[in-house]
């Protein structure tokens, strides 16, 4: 029986997905795992579970920047920053949806991940999105055309939707054998775990689960009384 993917759930806003893109095909390869792309809307994982980006907080903003500059060069990644952030990822995403080879896809997802962060070009616009895609040696017309047909549009609406039934909440997650792994941090708890050496047992996770709550906040911060 094949092992099952790593499904990568994407969104090319997050500088953490891009650095974290970088690691994933040594790791399938070390592992004997298909790396499979999944493109997502993490405006539409934020918003089911009542979140908001991390660049939507100012001070948050900043650390970000800070952070991911810092992991860049630990990992020794091009890292540069894109013409606006937050930008618009949806065509960028839909082109993504519209390849249906996994392996083409990947190729994409790597060039799409490069121009913005690792050269910092846009790929907001049919311009933008176009250039990259020819220069990586695909078709650009045609997946500009095929990125608004409403089957490719409601492929992304299903894979975030998939996503979120499978315990994402945010980018970039990575989805295998009902396991989710979270951040780019989270990535050596991914080789652990694919190598059987996960430290987490069903009973650790299940008094978790079953742990009572004894404070909550109001909205605004402000503890019950």
């Amino acid at each position: 029986m094949a092992s099952s993917p790593l499904r990568f759930c994407l969104d090319y806003l997050s500088p953490y997905a891009y650095l974290a893109w970088l690691r994933m095909p040594a790791i399938a390869r070390e592992h004997g795992r298909e790396l499979e792309p999944v493109p997502v809307l993490l405006a539409g994982l934020l918003n089911a579970v009542g979140s908001v980006g991390p660049a939507e907080i100012p001070a948050k903003r900043v650390y970000v920047f800070k952070q991911t500059f810092r992991i860049a060069h630990e990992q020794g990644a091009p890292f540069t920053l894109p013409p606006s952030h937050p930008f618009n990822p949806l065509l960028s995403l839909r082109v993504t949806a519209a390849v249906d080879d996994v392996a083409e896809r990947a190729r994409l997802t790597t060039a799409l991940y490069s121009a913005a962060w690792g050269q910092g070009r846009g790929i907001e616009t049919p311009e933008q999105v176009g250039a990259v895609l020819t220069d990586a040696g695909f078709d650009a017309q045609s997946l500009l055309e095929r990125a608004q047909l409403p089957e490719v549009k409601d492929r992304l609406r299903k894979n975030t939707e998939g996503a979120l039934a499978q315990g994402a909440f945010g980018v970039p997650s990575v989805l295998v054998d009902d396991e989710m792994f979270w951040g780019v941090d989270s990535l050596g708890h991914l080789e652990r775990f694919l190598e059987g050496r996960d430290p987490l047992t069903p009973a650790d996770l299940e008094r978790w689960r079953h742990l009572p709550a004894t404070a909550d906040r109001r909205q605004g911060g402000k503890p019950r009384p």
